[in-house]
């Protein structure tokens, strides 16, 4: 075996250019399968933090009878008492906000905005005083100021502001309809304008306080939803058990994140199936192309095969040494690959690829705004150096097994 081994090594020495040719097909497989993992699990991990943070939060609760017409926004199913119910869970320790939500029309002025127009929109009425605890618009904030409880104002979202030409200081009316059917209208001042890291809500975010949402909605102190903060290690199938617990309601039910986040990740476990097709296909390249190098090599040396044969080598014996050789050209070309990997890793991870550019107008189904950033994921790094070790160990069997079909006397004529 130590015979085999030390040939093996002299073949990778005596063919240096091959070797390194071969070893640098498989690093750069290695890299790029490195890089790609990274981006994608960094941008589902940055996406499901900007779900948490700016759309859906940890839990939320809802009138049982919510869940189902969920997307029509009902007012008239809503949680009564929510102040109640609010204070119950903080005395428990958790972080809880209530908010209205409701759809309704949008109408632009021609003082304002220079001309007249109209479209469909959804409103968040938010506490200003317990919702950023829940979520994180504290530091979004581009112009103007937060909410003030009971003002008649509203905040957008940049992208939102921009695509209408809004301005701080600002009016609009939104005609909307309230608990009972009614329509109403509201004239509503823009007192500022955020920007936050989900491309989501920075394309429709429009928030206005409860109070004065409730006043004209007529909720008499109803809210639609209670949305609740967990820390970011909590079980929240064991969390969502115990808020269930805590409103002692039959009539109230708790979804977690991931229940309001169902399309969201869907579509990213159908990304992750596609990304794995991709990254397959990188080995495949690179096996494909030490295949060939393997081939031309045993090939070259056919008749030294056919000398080695006719000095009593065993078939099992020159199997080894090739397979032996094409492990070593993997360890070399893995070594490589997994250093390239971690050094460009390092820049993904810090600083990233900004992407604002196709992202401002393309929702790609991540929620990032911008800047694509990898995170370190040392269980993918320590699979791509061994993959690249087995997958040229494996594929070098092919080419061996054949030239060994060929007789001595052929070998020693070619």
């Amino acid at each position: 075996m130590k015979f085999l081994i030390s040939l093996a090594f002299k073949n990778l020495t005596r063919y240096r250019r091959r070797t390194l040719i071969t070893a640098g097909a498989i690093a750069v497989g290695i890299m790029m399968f490195i890089m790609i993992d990274s981006m994608l699990r960094g941008a589902e991990y940055e996406s499901v933090r900007n779900l948490k943070w700016y759309e859906t939060a940890s839990a939320r609760i809802y009138n049982s009878e919510y869940w189902e017409n969920r997307h029509q926004m009902p007012l008239d199913i809503n949680i009564t008492d929510y102040k109640e119910k609010v204070q119950k869970l903080e005395e428990k320790g958790y972080t809880a906000a209530p908010r209205i939500s409701f759809s309704g029309e949008l109408i632009l002025n021609v003082i304002d905005f220079g001309e007249d127009g109209s479209m469909p929109i959804e409103v968040t009425a938010i506490d200003p005083q317990r919702d950023f605890e829940v979520f994180h618009f504290k530091d979004t904030l581009v112009e103007g100021r937060f909410l003030q409880p009971g003002e008649d104002g509203i905040l957008l979202g940049s992208w939102f502001a921009e695509d209408i030409g809004a301005k701080v200081g600002a009016w609009v009316t939104v005609v909307t309809r309230g608990n009972g059917g009614f329509y109403q209208s509201m004239d509503l001042e823009i007192v500022g304008i955020l920007n936050c890291p989900n491309p989501n809500v920075n394309r429709s975010l429009l928030m206005m306080p409860i109070s004065t949402a409730s006043d004209y909605l007529e909720m008499e102190g109803a809210a639609t939803e209670i949305n609740i903060r967990l820390a970011d290690n909590a079980n929240v199938k064991a969390e969502t058990a115990k808020i269930k617990s805590i409103t002692g309601n039959n009539s109230l039910s708790v979804y977690s994140w991931e229940d309001l986040a169902f399309d969201f990740l869907a579509i990213a476990e159908a990304k992750r199936g596609g990304s794995s097709m991709i990254l397959v296909l990188i080995f495949i390249i690179a096996a494909v192309g030490i295949s060939n190098t393997m081939l031309m090599a045993i090939f070259e040396r056919t008749r030294e095969l056919g000398m080695m044969r006719a000095l009593g080598m065993s078939d099992s014996s020159i199997r080894l040494t090739f397979m032996f050789e094409a492990m070593g050209i993997g360890l070399i070309g893995s070594i490589m690959g997994v250093t390239l990997g971690i050094c460009i890793n390092f820049y993904v991870v810090n600083v990233g690829f900004d992407f604002g550019f196709m992202l401002r107008d393309i929702d790609i189904g991540y929620r990032i705004q911008s800047v694509m950033r990898g995170v370190w994921n040392f269980d993918t790094t320590a699979i791509a150096f061994l993959a690249g070790i087995i997958i040229t160990t494996i594929v070098a069997l092919l080419p061996t097994r054949r030239a060994l079909r060929m007789d001595i006397p052929s070998c020693l004529r070619s």
